[in-house]
């Protein structure tokens, strides 16, 4: 959410960082309703005071025994016309909120132009794909194979676009959430938290996907949304809220079923389970100080990569260009795993630098300063610590033998009681 005092000072930069966006320019609507909202309350400020001194007119003539019918008549007219503007205030409000609300954050400088995915940059790689003997299959193939990945029975009860797991590999996706809980709650610093999957509209508001993106939400006939991600609750917890600097940052995790509607989706990644209407993510959010959030999102960008590295999965990290950054960030990296079976990095996990854009929309601040009652938004960021879908698709793919079984990573071991490997003859 943008403060319109910062297009009023000065409107050339900010139609320039919309243009950024592919937007045409804004700057002088706003300005326009801004005027008319601040003429709107000039005016209504001052018949109140005309009307006050009235009051004080009319009952000093009445104590003389004048005649105030003058008088009377003015205060009648001044109340028709206050009733007018005291409409007219807050529907111009209104009206500047809701151009507002459905413009995107501010790039950072650092993020490079471009109109899509192939204008992104790759800011490094790691690890190196694995050199199969046999030709690798996706992991549709693997799991169907085995008899654990069932994508008729989810259909026979959902319909398209869920999955139903079963023995060896819906424990490998227990696993796996289970693994980057504890990897980020022991040694990243993250507070694990248990958070409602239905929000209210004020929440999903807060971070930015109403009211722009509801059509991308699933929503229940009380007025309430299905969480799309972690985000949406861990991100609330500050909502409304006046925070002590001393206590920034705050790291949160959670390991949740996230809900979306794929809407626009349609055509892409039928077969499978990338793109899902249920899935299963762990979610990192920090709320941080202005000063605290561009090293905290390289921090966070590393506690992702962590993961990857743990289950020695080859990926690369991405800066996303200006035009696949999304709404509410600022500067956005991608991390893409490669997926043998597919022979190509697909992203796995986007982690997000949003500045004080949600903050904004949250009412959500801070004290400090050296007198320790300066006040100001927080910054918040958000990641994803990893998808665990898509980290069960990039090991049953890089683990894959050539019988048909996966090799269970090292690093799960512990959590299969020591078992090697899932499936196979």
């Amino acid at each position: 959410m943008h403060d319109i005092r910062a297009v009023r000072a000065d409107p050339a930069a900010f139609d320039a960082a919309m243009g950024r966006r592919g937007l045409s320019p804004v700057a002088d609507g706003l300005l326009a309703l801004d005027a008319e909202r601040r003429a709107a309350q000039t005016a209504l400020q001052e018949k109140q005071a005309r009307r006050n001194a009235l009051a004080r007119e009319i009952g000093q003539g009445k104590r003389a025994g004048g005649d105030t019918a003058a008088l009377e008549a003015e205060a009648t007219a001044l109340r028709d016309a206050m009733d007018d503007l005291e409409g007219r205030v807050p529907a111009l409000d209104a009206a500047i909120r809701g151009a507002l609300e459905v413009l995107p954050n501010i790039l950072d400088a650092s993020v490079p132009d471009g109109p899509d995915e192939r204008a992104n940059v790759v800011l490094k790689q790691s690890g190196s794909p694995r050199a199969f003997d046999f030709e690798p299959k996706q992991h549709f193939e693997l799991g169907e194979a085995m008899g654990l990945m069932d994508f008729a029975t989810a259909a026979k009860l959902a319909g398209a676009r869920f999955t139903v797991l079963r023995g060896g590999l819906a424990r490998l996706e227990r696993a796996l959430g289970q693994f980057m809980l504890d990897l980020h709650t022991q040694e990243h610093g993250y507070t694990e938290a248990s958070m409602p999957y239905l929000v209210n509209a004020a929440a999903v508001y807060g971070t930015g996907s109403l009211p722009k993106f509801e059509e991308d939400l699933f929503k229940t006939t009380d007025g309430r949304y299905l969480i799309p991600t972690a985000e949406v609750p861990l991100t609330n917890t500050v909502a409304g809220d006046i925070v002590a600097e001393k206590v920034l940052p705050i790291r949160l995790t959670a390991l949740t079923d996230c809900y979306r509607s794929e809407a626009g989706s349609a055509g892409r990644d039928t077969r499978g389970m990338l793109r899902q209407h249920q899935f299963r993510k762990v979610e990192l959010v920090s709320i941080t100080t202005p000063d605290q959030s561009v090293e905290e999102h390289e921090r966070m960008t590393r506690c992702a990569e962590t993961v990857l590295e743990r289950l020695e999965l080859p990926y690369r990290r991405v800066l996303l260009c200006s035009g696949d950054t999304g709404f509410a960030s600022t500067r956005t990296h991608d991390l893409e795993v490669w997926l043998p079976g597919q022979q190509m990095f697909r992203e796995i996990s986007s982690c997000s630098n949003c500045k004080d854009f949600q903050a904004r929309r949250m009412n959500a601040r801070f004290r400090g300063g050296a007198d320790g009652k300066t006040m100001a938004n927080v910054h918040t960021l958000n990641g994803s610590g990893i998808a665990v879908g898509r980290a069960l698709i990039a090991v049953m793919e890089n683990y894959q033998q050539a019988d048909g079984s996966i090799a269970v990573p090292e690093v799960l071991r512990g959590y299969f009681g020591g078992v090697a490997s899932i499936g196979g003859p």
